[in-house]
């Protein structure tokens, strides 16, 4: 009797924490849509992307990031401007998107190490930086693609500069909800 417990236990468990995950993706995609357009859309999908990772730790946070990526590439309407599909995830600000897995594996393989919230907030900053410098290598490629030549210089002027400091608000506000949050999750 004790082991079939003991087993539906581990089996609620399972399901609640898949189903936070989903939720967090579904979080991740809330915030795509709180847009404002520019060439790279600015959107609150690094805020929800740095809760993910705060609130459920840098495995089940980096699983919502790549759910979220996923039902977009399936064609749900979960990026910037309700829009989907593997011509987004190819296309100007794809490479900020995919980005997005490299803030979380930073967290996943390095969150482990620091014994600060200082400490892991500067992780997930480490790892906005290198979004930012995968998704302006490929704004850049894909602007030369289309002719529509945009240097990397440029593409930081464009897709990164102006984006520093609200994203570093987002990451602070996000930090202040992860620890009201936590609690209950």
């Amino acid at each position: 009797m004790k082991k079939s417990g003991k087993n539906l236990k581990t089996n609620t468990e399972i399901i609640k924490k898949t189903a936070i995950t989903a939720l967090f993706a579904a979080v991740i995609a809330v915030c795509a849509w709180i847009c404002v357009p520019f060439p790279v859309p600015f959107t609150m999908q690094t805020f929800g992307v740095f809760c993910a990772l705060k609130i459920l730790g840098g495995k089940r946070g980096t699983l919502a990031i790549l759910l979220y990526i996923a039902l977009g590439a399936a064609g749900l309407p979960v990026f910037a401007g309700f829009s989907a599909g593997f011509g987004v995830l190819f296309g100007l600000t794809g490479g900020y998107i995919a980005g997005f897995i490299l803030i979380g594996v930073i967290y996943l393989i390095f969150a482990r190490f620091c014994r600060t919230n200082a400490g892991k907030n500067a992780l997930l900053f480490s790892g906005l930086l290198l979004c930012y410098l995968f998704g302006t290598l490929v704004f850049s490629y894909v602007s030369a693609k289309s002719g529509n030549s945009f240097s990397f210089r440029q593409g930081l002027a464009a897709c990164v500069f102006p984006y520093i400091l609200p994203d570093a608000a987002k990451l602070f506000l996000a930090d202040i909800i992860a620890k009201k949050v936590s609690k209950f999750i």
